[in-house]
């Protein structure tokens, strides 16, 4: 048998030495690679459970302080109709916005429902906001500072009593990197009712205290603080207590019902704009951002493990099957109000629909358009307040039967 002269013959060192190498860089490349990767999951998954800060998304072209108008860059919310706020830097913090008077393809002019005189000076870039009232004396209603003791402490909040004592209250929670002037908006609407309203803070806020890490718990710590509110108005005489949360505060809302000790107290929810399941929330985002779905996957799973608090810096794992309210919606017991715009933008409305599919015999939803997110009053308060009015009387909470004096 004929054999190659090469048969047998050892490699040269020259050429161990440069197998050795490739192998070297090819391993230092894919451990880099895995790295990046790595590095990309965690930040997002920081991300979700550190607090939102607000970020300018709009900026302020001019102002015509004779004609009393306010002209803005174009962007799908300041194109919307109604009435908003404006955040903004200067003499005048926060603006309130009216109808819009013209627009082009790159502006916008609103009326100006905040008088500003000729010497005012706004910064120019300006956060647009759906509170439109962002201080409780705007609403005209008799109000009083309070504080609600928390397993972080001291949470301040706003109590908008009753023209006449009632045993019925509702708690309004914000939602993320929000405040509390979120849910003035609603207070009016509740007070017609003849319904007392907290308007409540909650841990890392901003204006409640900071928890040991400083993080988001996504509701699954938040609701330890609404808990308190429910026993600070039990205190005050509330035995009948309905829920209204806003984004976020729409997930703390549903876990409370859930884990509250007082959960049979709550005799109802209302929930504006609402994170009904993480995952689709987050999901959306991700594409929004244009994340690979497996990152994203992986940095929603990397919430729920152990040594999350370690290294997401989160105060303890978030299990996001535990925040599906559509898989957990026969727990539920309580009527459940739905306020949801299907342009949302932010928080997809589909999870607000499975609920309905999921509990037709307590959930009532009112699907919106254009509105997008957290700005339903403001694109149609009628509608709103109606919407509102009507399920407080269908479900007896106008009333007044149960009314203590």
């Amino acid at each position: 048998m004929n054999r190659s002269r090469h048969a047998g013959r050892p490699p040269s060192p020259l050429t161990l030495t440069v197998f050795r190498a490739a192998i070297i860089a090819i391993s230092t490349a894919l451990a880099a690679s895995v790295g990046l990767l790595g590095g990309m999951i965690l930040m997002l998954a920081r991300r979700v459970v550190t607090p939102a800060v607000r970020i300018p998304d709009t900026r302020i072209l001019r102002v015509n302080t004779k004609a009393q108008t306010i002209t803005l860059a174009r962007t799908a919310d300041t194109i919307l109709p109604g009435r908003y706020g404006l955040i903004t830097d200067g003499t005048t913090p926060y603006v309130k916005l009216g109808s819009i008077l013209s627009s082009d393809d790159t502006s916008v002019t609103r009326k100006l429902l905040t008088q500003l005189s000729t010497d005012s000076d706004l910064a120019a870039e300006a956060v647009f906001s759906g509170w439109y009232y962002n201080l409780p004396r705007q609403l005209h209603l008799p109000y009083s500072d309070e504080v609600v003791s928390t397993p972080v402490g001291a949470c301040p909040a706003w109590l908008f009593p009753a023209s006449t004592p009632t045993d019925l209250w509702v708690i309004q929670i914000h939602g993320r990197g929000s405040e509390r002037a979120e849910c003035l908006r609603a207070v009016p609407i509740f007070h017609a009712a003849g319904i007392t309203s907290l308007v409540v803070s909650y841990r890392n806020d901003g204006d409640a205290p900071r928890s040991r890490a400083g993080s988001y718990g996504l509701g699954t710590t938040e609701w330890e603080d609404v808990d308190a509110a429910l026993a600070f108005a039990h205190a005050r005489g509330a035995r009948r207590i309905i829920l209204m949360g806003w984004s976020m505060g729409g997930a703390i809302a549903l876990q409370t019902a859930l884990l509250s000790s007082r959960r049979t107290e709550i005799v109802g929810l209302i929930l504006e704009s609402p994170v009904i399941d993480w995952r689709s929330v987050l999901d959306f985002q991700a594409k929004l951002a244009r994340v690979p779905t497996p990152v994203s996957d992986l940095a929603m799973g990397a919430l729920g493990r152990e040594w999350a608090p370690r290294v997401l810096g989160a105060d303890g794992p978030i299990k996001l099957d535990e925040l599906d309210l559509v898989a957990r919606a026969q727990e539920l017991s309580r009527p459940v109000l739905v306020l949801h715009s299907d342009d949302d933008g932010f928080v997809p409305s589909g999870a607000s629909h499975e609920l309905k599919d999921a509990r037709p015999d307590i959930v009532d939803l009112e699907v919106f358009s254009v509105a997008r997110h957290t700005k339903l009053w403001n694109y149609d308060p009628e509608r709103f307040s109606n919407a509102i009015t009507t399920w407080l009387d269908r479900h007896g909470f106008t009333t007044g039967a149960s009314r203590v004096g």
